[in-house]
């Protein structure tokens, strides 16, 4: 156990301690794909990742359909859900940075064929992510200018995404490092208007605003039918919070990388969505204008009302900047996560063989060209508008999220119970869930019962459309474990029957700390700075 316990370099480097050498390789020997990103590359995907025009955009739709009050609850509990997930989900990452992330934990800890279920499930979450981010930068680009027709702009920046996954993983997490900076900043920036806003202090103010919209139009649009409403819309901004676990196969370090992130998911939570939750309520009232249009093929954020409410017209066009930088990070992220989950599948037999290569430099080029075409769903708002395509996708991708992250907490119980079973203590675990097993329970019944009732304001009145495309997926989900398991007759697995010690690898840098005994130095043999230290560890 030494080998893989998390403990301090010099604890670790004992002259007992052996170490295998594809541990330390550059290119994964198992997946093939570069282990590039580095600890604050995945630490800011924790905190500002696929955080993209989604949040900005469609909590506009969440708050007409609940009110602020509808927005806060809603944010709040699946915000308490999501960090569970991620406690989970930490725990299993830290110790198994496996290719695949929870979906191959779910073959290894339940059942191939759940594992081939769950997996579909999260592609198809990200596939509805990436359409929705096309059919934004659509609808802003128009905005601006519509001398080139819609189609037109998703052409030229399918082709540019394309072509920027194809640079590799350095580019992306690189890339990903400063759009999640901007795009924090850019928040900051917004909640700090608020609050002068609200309280009166804006140049040519005459009265503060206070909670006004929170009484007039009212702090509910419709009572509980507008926080489930709110559950879906906030179910798929919240889908990414699990990604550092899709990232970690590709992670230089995820022994300190991986728990690092985790732990910063609950400031995540806190900070961005919360405070968005917040601030857009009581800046906006629910009864705007353009927050919900079908007839329109540009979407209205929040933000961009407020600002116009207090008077500042222009501010559009600085609003849709900001939302044009969220739309590259979200974009190239879908496309990222979507790609990755597909490729660690088709390497374990459970999608198309042929979209699990890589080429020389550890870029899976067939996964990320299958899951960019699906981007051609933003299409749909050439018939339908911006704002009705947005809802119908939006649907499919808030169920899938709540199945993923049930079959997650599901996977965790199974763990722990084959860890106990195999006469293992959680004090041997490099990262420890919080409050197992309770989280865990919690996450797994929470995320029935939503998955369950997002849907129900479908019957009454009853549409059929949109009840289909609430629950469409369920029995997808069940027709897919049932489909492969008869297929192929894979096992349920039982607790003493699972492996508990393949997968596991030690952190990338840690050859180097063991092998030098000296500080390093810079290429002119002298010490590195104080300020290149810092940035160093930053």
């Amino acid at each position: 156990m030494a080998l893989f316990d998390n403990k301090n370099p010099s604890e670790a480097a004992s002259p007992t301690t052996s170490y295998r050498e594809e541990d330390f390789e550059r290119i994964d020997p198992n997946s093939g794909v570069k282990r590039g990103l580095k600890t604050r590359h995945l630490s800011m995907m924790a905190l500002a990742g696929i955080i993209g025009p989604g949040i900005l955009v469609g909590t506009g739709g969440a708050l007409a359909n609940g009110g602020p009050a509808a927005l806060l609850i809603g944010f709040g509990i699946i915000g308490i859900v999501a960090f569970s997930i991620t406690q989970s989900l930490g725990e299993m990452t830290t110790l198994y940075p496996t290719g695949g992330a929870f979906v191959t934990l779910s073959d290894r800890f339940v059942d191939k064929a759940f594992g081939v279920a769950v997996g579909w499930q999260y592609w198809l979450v990200w596939a509805c992510v990436l359409a929705n981010e096309y059919n934004v930068i659509s609808s802003l680009m128009l905005f601006w200018s519509d001398k080139i027709p819609s189609y037109g702009y998703f052409l030229i920046f399918w082709f540019a995404f394309l072509a920027f996954q194809m640079l590799g993983v350095e580019s992306f997490g690189e890339a990903e490092f400063w759009l999640a900076l901007i795009k924090l900043l850019g928040l900051c920036t917004y909640f700090l208007f608020s609050i002068i806003y609200v309280s009166g202090g804006l140049i040519g103010q005459t009265e503060a605003i206070g909670f006004r919209y929170w009484n007039d139009p009212g702090a509910f649009v419709s009572g509980f039918r507008g926080v489930a409403q709110v559950f879906v819309f906030a179910s798929t901004f919240y889908a990414g919070v699990e990604s550092v676990a899709v990232a970690a196969t590709e992670t230089r370090n995820p022994g300190v990388a991986v728990p690092l992130a985790i732990r910063q998911v609950i400031w995540r939570i806190l900070f961005v969505y919360m405070g968005v939750a917040f601030f857009f309520g009581l800046t906006c009232p629910s009864n705007a204008d353009g927050l919900i249009n079908g007839e329109s093929r540009a979407l209205k954020s929040p933000m961009t009302i407020a600002i116009q409410n207090a008077g500042w017209e222009g501010g559009v066009h600085l609003i849709n900047a900001f939302i044009f930088i969220t739309v590259l990070s979200a974009a190239n992220s879908s496309i990222y996560i979507g790609s990755r989950t597909i490729l660690f599948m088709a390497q374990e037999r459970m999608a198309p063989r042929f979209l699990g290569k890589t080429n020389s430099r550890g870029v899976p080029y067939p996964a990320i060209i299958f899951t960019n075409l699906f981007g051609f769903l933003s299409l749909m708002n050439l018939s339908t508008g911006g704002g009705k395509a947005y809802g119908y996708i939006i649907n499919l991708s808030g169920v899938s999220t709540f199945i993923v992250w049930g079959a997650i907490s599901f996977t965790h119980i199974r763990f722990r119970k084959a860890w106990a079973a195999q006469g293992r203590t959680p004090d041997q675990l490099p990262f420890r869930s919080f409050a197992y097993p309770w989280n865990s329970y919690f996450g797994l019944g929470a995320n029935i019962f939503l998955t369950l009732v997002q849907g129900w304001t479908t019957l009454s009145p009853f549409d059929a459309g949109t009840f289909v495309d609430a629950y469409i997926l369920i029995p997808v989900f069940g027709m897919t474990y049932a489909g492969y398991k008869f297929w192929f007759k894979t096992k349920l697995w039982r607790s003493h029957e699972i492996d508990l010690d393949a997968g596991r690898r030690k952190d990338l840098d840690i050859k180097e700390v063991f092998a030098e005994d000296e500080p390093q130095v810079g290429s002119n043999g002298k010490q590195p700075g104080f300020v290149k230290k810092i940035w160093a560890n930053f």
